[in-house]
């Protein structure tokens, strides 16, 4: 199980770690903490030294109630970060997190190499057409609504059978655009309840009936915090107990903030897998 990244075969059957990079001022757990072009390389460094194989870029934060930006200002929050980047450590793989296809064609052309999609497709209907003829891996998203309406939208009659049907219907429309790298996200924390959540997570082997990379997105959420009785500042420890589970399950890539213990994770879980101990 591959994907192409700017040439670069990169091979998921060993999961992967992608860290978040938030070019925000209000994203939920480190919005505004990386004000500045050194601030962010810093950030970026630091996960790159910790093991990062990929880094995902977002300039519009997704968390329910989020302000409104308007493209061009998304775009100018993006692009000057993954020059920077880029510049710095030349071989960094960028992923940009976007549901603006000009914003996605934006940042591949200015070397990002993956385009991360929290409602793929659903907000932009030039989405996916862009992602094609980019010829860039995609990661789709599974949400209802968008995120100020999507909590309104938590009903479901078999949770897990309504996100499969969702999945498999945009597959097969991203493969008559001509996508070639797919990757599917179950979207933690969007659209769902605390009680969804955990009932996908118990579930999220399933997921692999698509023969398709699986990315686990977790790290620091509601989720964890409000189950716990903590805040997001406090939640490193679920996070690594979830994405633990996530990579029993069959997760191929873990998208955290903390990249190292995330790693360390990544290692113990594969040596166990590796051997059958941990049965999928």
């Amino acid at each position: 199980m591959t994907i192409n990244c700017n040439g670069k075969l990169i091979d998921l059957n060993v999961p992967k770690v992608m860290g978040i990079l938030n070019a925000t001022p209000d994203s939920f757990y480190d919005g505004g903490r990386y004000n500045s072009e050194h601030a962010l390389l810093a950030q970026a460094e630091k996960m790159l030294s910790d093991g990062a194989d990929f880094i995902d870029i977002g300039g519009y934060s997704s968390k329910p109630g989020a302000d409104f930006v308007s493209e061009p200002e998304e775009i100018d929050r993006i692009i000057p970060v993954i020059k920077s980047i880029l510049k710095q450590f030349p071989e960094t793989i960028l992923s940009v997190d976007t549901f603006r296809s000009t914003v996605a064609k934006a940042a591949v052309e200015h070397g990002a190499a993956i385009v991360n999609d929290i409602a793929a497709g659903n907000l932009d209907p030039n989405m996916m057409k862009t992602v094609a003829g980019l010829g860039v891996p995609y990661i789709m998203m599974h949400m209802k609504g968008n995120p100020k309406t999507m909590q309104e939208l938590a009903q479901y009659d078999n949770i897990v059978a309504e996100m499969l049907f969702y999945f498999s219907e945009k597959v097969n429309e991203a493969r008559r655009f001509g996508i070639n790298d797919l990757i599917i996200d179950p979207g933690f924390g969007f659209a769902k309840t605390l009680e969804q959540n955990y009932e996908v997570m118990q579930k999220a082997q399933l997921f692999q009936v698509l023969q398709l990379p699986i990315l686990i997105g977790i790290s620091r959420k509601s989720m964890i915090y409000k189950l716990l009785e903590t805040s997001s500042k406090d939640s490193l420890n679920g996070t690594t107990v979830l994405n633990t589970i996530a990579l029993t399950k069959g997760a191929n890539i873990l998208r955290v903030h903390d990249v190292k213990e995330a790693v360390e994770c990544v290692k113990l879980c594969q040596l166990i897998i590796d051997n059958g101990t941990i049965d999928n």
